[in-house]
């Protein structure tokens, strides 16, 4: 890069003799003042007026008559000593461009000797890219345009590099106005352009650091105004580094409290005030210059000059919205549900902790309500979890419908909620809302055109009654839920002191259960199933038997729920029917006619994504025909999902297995879908057959479900059947089978054996 300063031609004056036109840049034929004067500086002799002095020496030059050789001679001893001598380099240069005599240090600056000078030009040691500029000088100074030029150029050096330099130049003419040669003085500025460019490459890669780093970074002068803005920083305020510069810091960096709005103190300020570094406070919002805000966090930190002096600030800042908005979003996790954005047990437990101490002071009480959703795990087993998970959505919103604003809705994990009443003045208060709660969630739950029925268990804890903190309060109110699941689901029920002994229980029987078929504990007993009209063995029932190695002989009334809770029904289920498969293929290849085997198949296993494979499987295994097969399923299981559950029985019937609906008349089933399921026999409950002879509503449900059986050509059986009064009613009602202690208590395998084969069955004559 070349930099030149050209001057401008004085006026000529036209009176006088050319030896006295010094001041018109001209010079007298014999040059005689260069010959007498010593040697100065070419400034000083243009004001002296003795030639005209130019700072640009030119690439191509008009052809011209080369100044007469005599004119060289007339330099005396002293001035060619000084020349010759001379600190810089010197030369006189011909307008064709030929070295005509040049001087030692110029000679060093370039690498040739004073003779391979005098043979080139200066075109040929001038750097090519600027011969142009000089060619254009050298004309304008030919011409008169210009007095003088001084500019940087480029040598080439004998060996190759460049050699920056300090060119001045002028022109010399003889008496008649002829060009004789051009004056030039050189000043070797290779160090200074190092220098330069390693200043400038420093300080482009300082910049270009700057720009590429993702803070932003202001500086400032001592008197707080700006000096200088990276790239990030220019986004950040809305200001231009050239707008910026100058003005005051608090008019391009105006920053407050995001919470109190009040203007904040500017951390740069203080760096110069205390000549450290400094933080900025948290919270800390930046107004940008449209008036936007962005949240920020920065450091200053005080500039020092070479003596420790303060001369400025430095200011580094980053935009932290976004991190501020992933924080509040995680604290917001951290103490709510990802799927309903209910509270969570953390956030729960910090407001029960208050509602509590409200509670202590104002003499009040507080609730918790345990609430847990029944049977939920067979619907994320048969319908998938995002099905479960919407359900838990639909009754998370009905439970927050039945909550005052001031209560509190909390979602526990799987399909348990806890519900905080903060402020009650008696236990009916409690009873209340969770009267309203059962009362909600008995609603059909439409999700994805799916109707899907849910119930609700609630146990319900009081400050102070049931626990002087919060972890007793819950625990109770945890502990009457499960005792509102005992208590047979959908319902509600308050803690007592009681309750500890059975939750003891459970646990200990879940434990056991948990490894008792590994260990081979379970058993079947079977009871017969009988022809009410002829007295005939018709079937058997499998019934399990847990023989537990201390407790001994468990009813299924006492583990099946806990299994079901804690998901080891299907495993056990499965043990059930292939047991019981095996066993009646056993009977039937031995010729005893103990078959069709009843199964009871749980909610959970029914709705199983494996079961109807299971069921192949395991007919395939033990070799048992499907009709020799019949699956028992409650009401309650038929109607959670009435269109998924006609798919799956019409895939048994056409399998071949015997269908049963037991229980009959305790649920809530649609006879519209009961008309359309392929159902095979419908099994009465044992509480209307125990109470029917002293209960005339209990004898007309009976009639109306045999008769109703009998219409639709399904058969009816009554179970629980234990004295000869309710046989005979029942035959007089033309039911079709029996089953209960009036035939048989469940026999095992051997004892069953026995029974079949003696037939004994006398009481149905009666």
């Amino acid at each position: 890069m070349t930099k030149g300063k050209l001057g401008r031609v004085p006026a000529v004056s036209q009176d006088g003799p050319r030896g006295a036109r010094g001041r018109t840049g001209r010079v007298a034929e014999t040059d005689a003042t260069l010959a007498q004067e010593p040697t100065v500086s070419l400034q000083e002799k243009t004001k002296a007026g003795r030639r005209r002095e130019h700072p640009v020496e030119a690439g191509t030059v008009p052809e011209t008559s080369s100044p007469a050789p005599q004119t060289l001679e007339t330099l005396d001893a002293r001035v060619r000593g000084a020349f010759d001598y001379a600190a810089i380099g010197m030369a006189l240069i011909a307008p064709d461009g030929r070295w005509l005599k040049v001087n030692q240090a110029l000679c060093g600056i370039v690498g040739y000797s004073e003779q391979e000078m005098l043979g080139l030009t200066y075109h040929e040691i001038t750097h090519p890219d600027d011969l142009a500029m000089i060619s254009s000088h050298a004309t304008q100074l030919l011409a008169g345009e210009i007095a003088t030029y001084e500019v940087e150029k480029r040598y080439v050096h004998k060996r190759g590099h460049d050699v920056h330099v300090f060119l001045s130049m002028s022109l010399v003419h003889d008496g008649n106005d002829a060009p004789l040669y051009f004056i030039c003085q050189v000043q070797n500025i290779s160090a200074r352009k190092a220098t330069e460019e390693a200043l400038f490459a420093e300080q482009e890669r300082a910049r270009v650091t700057l720009d590429s780093i993702g803070d932003a970074v202001l500086t400032t002068d001592l008197a707080g105004s700006i000096t200088y803005l990276n790239v990030v920083a220019e986004k950040m305020t809305g200001w231009s580094r050239e707008e910026a510069a100058g003005r005051g810091l608090t008019e391009v960096f105006q920053i407050v409290d995001g919470l109190t709005r009040q203007l904040a103190r500017n951390p740069a300020e203080m760096a110069l005030a205390e000549n450290q570094t400094v933080g900025m406070a948290a919270g800390v919002v930046l107004v940008r210059r449209d008036g936007t805000e962005v949240g920020i966090e920065d450091s200053a930190a005080p500039i020092h000059d070479r003596d420790g002096n303060v001369t400025g600030a430095v200011l580094v800042f980053h935009d932290v919205t976004a991190s501020r908005v992933m924080a509040e979003k995680m604290a917001h996790l951290a103490q709510h549900d990802a799927l309903t954005d209910l509270p969570n047990r953390v956030l729960l437990n910090e407001r029960l902790i208050q509602a509590i101490a409200l509670a202590h002071r104002h003499g009040r009480k507080a609730a918790v309500l345990f609430l847990d959703v029944d049977r939920f795990k067979h619907v994320n087993d048969s319908l998938g979890h995002a099905m479960g998970d919407k359900l838990l959505l639909s009754v998370a919103g009905r439970l927050l419908a039945c909550v005052r604003v001031s209560d509190t809705v909390s979602r526990q994990g799987g399909d348990e909620f806890l519900v905080l009443l903060p402020d009650i003045e008696r236990s009916q208060d409690a009873a209340r809302f969770a009267a309203k709660m059962l009362t909600a969630q008995a609603f059909p739950h439409r999700i994805d055109a799916q109707e899907l029925h849910v119930t609700v268990s609630i146990g319900i804890g009081l400050y102070p009654d049931d626990g002087q903190n919060a972890d007793a309060v819950i625990k109770s109110a945890d502990t009457a839920m499960y005792h509102a699941k005992e208590k047979g689901r959908n319902n509600y029920q308050f803690f007592s002191q009681d309750m500890n002994i059975r939750v003891v229980e459970r646990l200990s029987i879940e434990g056991s259960l948990r490894g008792a078929l590994e260990r081979g504990e379970f058993g079947l007993h079977y009871q017969p199933k009988i022809n009410l009209e002829t007295g005939a063995l018709i079937g058997t029932e499998a019934l399990i038997r847990w023989v537990h190695p201390l407790r001994g002989t468990i009813l299924p009334e006492q583990f099946i729920s806990i299994a079901e809770d804690c998901g080891l029904i299907v495993p056990i289920g499965n043990w059930v029917l292939r047991e019981a498969c095996r066993q009646a293929k056993a009977w039937e290849d031995a010729a005893v006619e103990a078959v069709p085997v009843a199964v009871n198949i749980s909610a959970v296993q029914f709705r199983h994504k494996d079961f109807l494979e299971d069921i192949r499987r395991i007919l395939a295994e033990t070799g048992l025909e499907p009709g020799c097969l019949e699956l028992e399923l409650t009401e309650s299981v038929l109607m959670q999902d009435a269109e998924s559950t006609g798919s799956t029985l019409k895939a048994l019937k056409a399998m071949g297995v015997h269908l049963s609906v037991d229980d009959f008349g305790t649920g809530y089933s649609s006879l519209s879908y009961l008309t359309q399921f392929p159902i095979d026999t419908l099994k009465i409950d044992q509480s209307f057959v125990h109470k029917m002879l002293r209960n005339a509503n209990d004898a007309s449900v009976i009639s109306a479900v045999i008769s109703m059986g009998r219409n639709l050509n399904q058969r009816v059986i009554a179970e629980g059947v234990e004295t000869e009064e309710q046989l005979r009613f029942l035959q007089a009602r033309q039911c079709n089978e029996g089953q209960g202690y009036y035939f048989s208590h469940p026999l095992n395998t051997e004892d069953f054996a026995k029974y079949v084969k003696t037939n004994a069955s006398p009481a149905t004559s009666g």
